[in-house]
């Protein structure tokens, strides 16, 4: 069930008038229906997996409480140590057990030891990575006494199975997402139209751009040895526009869902495309991810590697973006995708411009200069160039995918098959734009009381276009992209 769907429409349709209507104002009420209802929207999607995510929740409850209580400083930073693990271990075992099996196989295979060691028929916990960090997050915020644990199960367990959240994202911290949850949260008006809007945006991005490319990119990726260059080089530029739309469309509807319910969560993306060297894009891209690792996994790391000065800020980089890379996925393009973008970010120490942020030059149009718009194409190429390795099913096939571009195939001949995309690119051209004019505001459809804007025919006429752009030239629906990670 995606919220782009007939389903979810139902679904969240009965959820709100529930919340709303019988349970309004009734913050308790209203905190055993999120519960409910989460559960039941993870259900719908893997019921296998409930039991693991309740007795995940009840651990590290009683985790919280035990790591705030009177305690010595050592007890207590055993427990945390103890959460930490445990959160780690769930994601070892659910989602790495097989991959280490097979690579160590692999390892002693490719030295003459002949090994069989068979993989365990794990069933992988949609949207694991997303809420064990958020059960790790809790112990450790706890530990560093930014928080109190929360005596309430019910808070605690809506907060890690929030249901806009618990599938894709964003990562919110316990800091911000809990106290919202002890606190009435009556129907407000300009919050849920506010929601309304973003997640319109997002369904225009995610069914309109994204899921239209899908199906040329698939069919690319399908059949690789046949693709001229051109049009290799063009479908990894076109990936990674969907990758955008898709993730940032979902966040968006999540955004939006939770806006609805009176909830204010992480933004996750800041217009990442208009970065102009790799840093910027890394702040703007899958901002609770890299906030999260930024936090919990590079600060410390680079606070125990100080003495080294830059080879200790380089090394806590790489070392970071690995888990960034391995976050996504067990497979080695996932570890390659992550020391790529990790070499990337130390050019940075190497040139003095890791500290520095760039002023945005804008011209008389306003428009990025002409330096700066070739630094942002710049940036785009090499993330493409990236997602290359992050869309491979192995490095086998990435390989054949570079090769294939600067093989024996012309890069100077015309893409096949890009005439059926003028429609959508020429929407993700428009949408490009509009979030340009738009880069100050958390989302492209927040349209303020100005110039022609103040008149409300205009606005409402704005939002009929996209609903109608959306009915007419909306893709087959796909699953999320992030869904699986």
């Amino acid at each position: 069930m995606i919220f782009n769907s007939l389903k979810f429409l139902i679904f969240f349709s009965t959820v709100f008038f529930i919340y709303y209507f019988p349970f309004k104002e009734k913050t308790r009420s209203q905190n055993w229906l999120l519960l409910i209802t989460s559960y039941v929207f993870y259900g719908i999607a893997e019921w296998r997996m409930i039991p693991l995510l309740f007795t995940a929740t009840v651990i590290f409850y009683f985790l919280g409480l035990a790591v705030h209580s009177p305690a010595s400083g050592r007890r207590s930073s055993m427990i945390t140590w103890f959460g930490v693990m445990t959160g780690i271990g769930f994601l070892v075992y659910f989602k790495y057990l097989n991959f280490f099996i097979e690579s160590f196989a692999g390892l002693f295979n490719s030295f003459g030891l002949r090994v069989n060691w068979n993989t365990f028929n794990i069933i992988m916990p949609l949207g694991i990575s997303f809420f064990t960090f958020k059960l790790i997050s809790y112990i450790i915020e706890i530990h560093r006494c930014k928080i109190e644990p929360t005596k309430n199960f019910v808070e605690f367990a809506a907060y890690i199975s929030f249901f806009p959240t618990i599938m894709s994202g964003p990562i919110d911290r316990p800091n911000s997402f809990l106290p919202q949850l002890g606190i009435k949260r009556p129907f407000n008006y300009d919050l849920a139209v506010d929601g309304c809007r973003q997640i319109l945006w997002g369904i225009f991005k995610k069914t309109i751009i994204a899921d239209t490319i899908a199906d040329y990119v698939n069919s690319v990726w399908m059949n690789i040895p046949d693709q001229s260059g051109s049009t290799l080089l063009v479908t990894a530029f076109l990936y990674s526009i969907q990758m955008y739309t898709d993730f940032s469309g979902y966040s968006d509807m999540a955004i939006g869902v939770a806006k609805i319910l009176g909830f204010r969560i992480m933004r996750n993306f800041n217009y990442p495309f208009f970065a102009k060297n790799i840093a910027e894009f890394w702040r703007s891209w899958h901002m609770s991810l890299t906030s999260w690792l930024t936090d919990y996994v590079f600060m410390p790391l680079n606070v125990k590697f100080r003495n080294l000065g830059n080879w200790g800020i380089g090394i806590s980089i790489i070392i970071t973006f690995v888990l960034i890379g391995l976050w996504h996925g067990a497979n080695w393009t996932f570890v390659f995708f992550g020391l790529y973008h990790g070499m990337l970010y130390c050019t940075l120490i190497v040139s003095g411009k890791f500290f520095k942020k760039e002023k945005l030059n804008i011209n008389i149009l306003g428009l990025p200069s002409l330096t700066d718009f070739f630094k942002m194409a710049w940036i785009f190429f090499l993330v493409s160039v990236g997602l290359i390795i992050f869309r491979a099913d192995n490095i086998k096939q990435a390989v054949e995918y570079f090769g294939g571009i600067f093989g024996t195939s012309s890069l100077i001949t015309k893409p096949d098959g890009l005439g059926e995309l003028i429609p959508v690119l020429f929407m993700a051209a428009v949408m490009f734009i509009v979030e340009w004019y738009q880069r100050n505001e958390e989302y492209g459809l927040v349209l303020r009381k100005r110039g022609v804007l103040k008149y409300k025919a205009i606005t409402a006429l704005i939002y009929w276009v996209v609903i109608i752009c959306v009915l007419i030239y909306g893709g087959e629906a796909q699953d999320f992209i992030y869904f699986k990670f």
